[in-house]
């Protein structure tokens, strides 16, 4: 079993070199709400909780771990993005385990960017109405475990991209595989490797492509299609692991957990992240998180190609209700940006079945 392991996670590996990271190619990408994680908890810990991750979450950072739950997942969040831009980020998602280490999940997310004035070279300053861009995607999820220390996943992604007279449409592939073995304690240390937004090329379309002009043969105004290029999708591969360390004396108590986390990201279309975590646990009942994605010239206001700082952090308060098991959550996170005000998540989260361990 140990050989298997270290099979998949050398596949992995070898396939870092398709996903390098490419600074050069930023900005060259198109459909980046891929990457925007509206979730309230995940987002805490950036890429590093994608080792460790369980449930509706799972379908963002490592489809892997959806099928770590008890029975039904049910998540509804919002996020306020890059507060003063006026980006509105909600995020749905449903999860269950239909038994026999089998589960199918289904998350749905929608940003609205607001009312945006119409402006021409005519009248540069408006007064012609607005438009209201929507992107969305839909992602449908399946997980399987497929002993007690390995479980994989695979998620099929549907996107939209509109504005008033333009529009763009496509789909992409998620995968993922968490690994999870004992050094004194069980499930003590986690192993994620995961592969996001693997799929073919998208371009837009709609009469906002459209020009009308004359023809110079008859002075007939006419409507000329323009050539529109095809545009890349985010690609990008995470490794990263992490490690509960069991702080009480007794450790068959396992009341106060601290979790460090570390995860590798490979982008496509940007620097590669190197981001770290912390999360102390008490009781799985109340959670305080915080992490740090390092990137190149991240320190350096004038040259880092992100409004993001690195900084994040949440808090998780997780309550037991009835006589089944079953628990309700409230998330919420803090990302910092420069400029704007930073980015805000609050989520609401119901667990019915007993806690995995």
């Amino acid at each position: 079993m140990k050989l298997r392991i270290l099979n998949i996670l050398g596949v992995g590996l070898l396939s870092v070199t398709a996903f390098a990271g490419n600074p050069d190619r930023g900005g060259q990408a198109s459909c980046t709400q891929l990457v925007v994680n509206g979730w309230a908890r995940s987002s805490g810990l950036g890429w590093a909780a994608q080792s460790n991750v369980k449930g509706v979450e799972s379908m963002y950072s490592n489809i892997g771990g959806m099928v770590l739950i008890p029975k039904t997942d049910i998540v509804f969040a919002r996020t306020e993005w890059m507060k003063g831009t006026g980006i509105n980020v909600s995020t749905f998602g449903f999860a269950q385990n239909l038994g026999n280490d089998n589960a199918i999940g289904l998350s749905l997310t929608s940003i609205d960017m607001g009312d945006i004035p119409i402006t021409t070279v005519e009248q540069p300053n408006g007064g012609l109405g607005t438009f209201s861009p929507r992107f969305t995607n839909l992602g449908i999820g399946y997980s399987r475990k497929f002993t007690n220390t390995i479980s994989g996943g695979v998620l099929l992604r549907v996107f939209s991209e509109s504005a008033s007279n333009t529009k763009l449409q496509g789909v992409a592939f998620d995968a993922g595989i968490q690994y999870k073995t004992s050094i004194k304690n069980p499930d003590d240390a986690h192993f994620g490797v995961s592969i996001k937004n693997i799929g073919p090329d998208v371009k837009y379309s709609g009469d906002g492509i459209s020009l009308k002009v004359l023809n110079p043969k008859n002075g007939q105004e006419v409507t000329m299609n323009q050539r529109v290029a095809k545009y890349n999708i985010p690609a990008l591969m995470n490794i990263g692991a992490s490690y509960d360390i069991r702080l009480d004396k007794e450790k068959s108590t396992n009341f106060n957990t601290l979790s460090p986390a570390l995860n590798f990201t490979y982008n496509a279309f940007s620097s590669n992240q190197l981001t770290f975590g912390m999360e102390y646990s008490y009781k799985k009942m109340f959670m305080v998180r915080a992490g740090y994605a390092y990137e190149k010239d991240i320190f350096d206001y004038n040259k880092r190609r992100t409004a993001n700082t690195g900084f994040m952090g949440g808090i998780s308060v997780e309550l037991p209700f009835g006589k089944t098991g079953n628990r309700f959550a409230l998330d919420y996170s803090y990302r910092d940006t420069r400029p704007f005000s930073g980015t805000h998540s609050i989520g609401i989260k119901m667990s019915l079945g007993n806690i995995v361990e």
